[in-house]
């Protein structure tokens, strides 16, 4: 007999968010720039103790134009974008190829912070990519050589046994070219700061880009 499932109801009612002292947030003083606020608030999520602060929520759009979302890691930030890798011919890569336009949501709840990037996708060079590729580990390079992602599976048996050729060819081979493995840069037209309040008066700040230049403007909560 299958236990009686979670009321999932009652679970929501006891979480709370933030329940920590949430840090000011002023602003007037912020950078003209976004690029340098983020990696402030990058840092000070890392000096806090966020688990995995480098892991943004993705979202783009397949060819009829309905929305997908996974986490990936962030390779990187700078004047050229917000950068990710992944495999041309997954899910991702296939909506980017089609429909170059995305978005990238971190939530760095230890300080009840948001960070919102959406903007224009473009790909890196293939050297590029494989420098990428090949600076990571070996878990990492197995992986880009089993391949096949976002595809039907017809088994776990068939991914234990590509997996273990591709970490055997791995250790072999570290230097192994992989031909879909692509970096992407996402370019933001818009990156916004959320920052949480207690008392629900959450500061929002928007930076938008526009005749060169960027532009910043508060957000209602």
């Amino acid at each position: 007999m299958e236990a009686d499932a979670p009321d999932l109801d009652a679970l929501l009612r006891t979480l709370r968010v933030w329940d920590t002292d949430l840090p000011d947030f002023d602003p007037d003083r912020t950078p003209q720039d976004p690029l340098p606020l983020f990696t402030q608030w990058f840092a000070e999520a890392v000096a806090a103790g966020q688990r995995e602060p480098h892991a943004p929520a993705l979202a783009t759009t397949d060819a009829d134009g309905h929305a997908d979302v996974r986490v990936v890691m962030l390779h990187g930030a700078d004047e050229r974008g917000w950068h990710f890798a992944s495999h041309a011919g997954s899910a991702k890569g296939r909506q980017l190829a089609g429909t170059p336009y995305a978005a990238l949501g971190f939530y760095w709840s230890v300080q009840g912070r948001q960070v919102r990037v959406r903007g224009t996708v473009t790909t890196g060079a293939a050297e590029a990519a494989q420098a990428d590729l090949h600076a990571r580990s070996t878990g990492a390079l197995a992986s880009a050589l089993v391949g096949h992602q976002s595809e039907v599976l017809a088994s776990q048996d068939e991914l234990a046994r590509a997996s273990a050729a591709a970490w055997e060819r791995a250790q072999r081979e570290p230097e192994t070219v992989v031909a879909s493995w692509t970096v992407y840069a996402l370019r933001p037209d818009e990156v916004e700061f959320f920052q949480g309040d207690a008392r629900r008066r959450h500061v929002r700040l928007r930076y938008r880009r526009g005749d060169g230049h960027w532009h910043k403007e508060l957000l209602w909560p």
